[in-house]
């Protein structure tokens, strides 16, 4: 267990992709647009998120538009959100490679000051070294807060480190600092979406965990 597993949250170690689908149709339902489904979501989702309301809607929201989609889509998804749980075998494995002298950390783009009592209320929190939230108001995506998020556990060799994480943009946060990654299917991408970014792709966290271990070993 050589690696340092970089785990992300939403839709990966949380599975809450039905509650950001019925949050994103909330959020559509307040500027009269149709409501999408779940393998729509899975074929258009990218960050950073305006861009993705772009692709579902032929145009970028207004500025107007996008604030009440915004603080509608959160609204309605950490009212969702706490009756999500987390990803099969997660705390499990988790335990386990704790367990084991492994080490793992956190990062992810929610809300940083919302993201500790979520993490703390599964009982994982102890399993990290450290757990990282967005901590600004940005729409862009990981690679910037994966730099620090890594520069802050003081690891000198990235190529050590695999992100684990359901969407491209956490291949590209991982090749930002020049880490692996391991891409699942539970979250917010399609499969083949996903193996566009050249990485293995998974459809259970155990075998992200195996190909951790492989291709960091």
């Amino acid at each position: 267990m050589n690696a340092h597993l970089v785990w992300d949250w939403n839709g990966t170690l949380f599975h809450d992709i039905d509650a950001v689908v019925e949050a994103t149709n909330a959020s559509f339902g307040e500027i009269g647009l149709p409501p999408i489904t779940l393998q729509r979501y899975r074929e258009m989702y990218c960050v950073p998120v305006p861009r993705f309301y772009e692709r579902l809607i032929g145009r970028l929201p207004t500025d107007e538009e996008w604030q009440v989609m915004d603080a509608s889509f959160h609204r309605h998804y950490w009212t969702l959100a706490e009756s999500c749980g987390l990803a099969d075998g997660a705390a499990e494995l988790l335990a386990a490679r704790a367990a084991a002298g492994a080490t793992q950390s956190l990062c992810s783009l929610a809300p940083h000051d919302r993201l500790l009592p979520i993490v703390a209320s599964h009982g994982i929190s102890g399993h990290f070294q450290r757990v990282d939230g967005r901590t600004d108001s940005s729409t862009a995506g990981k690679a910037a807060q994966m730099a620090r998020h890594v520069q802050a556990l003081g690891i000198a060799d990235p190529r050590s480190v695999v992100v684990i994480g359901d969407a491209l943009d956490d291949a590209l946060a991982a090749a930002h600092v020049g880490a692996h990654a391991v891409l699942y299917t539970g979250g917010s991408h399609s499969r083949a979406a996903l193996e566009a970014a050249g990485v293995p792709v998974v459809d259970s966290l155990a075998e992200a965990v195996h190909q951790a271990e492989r291709i960091s070993g």
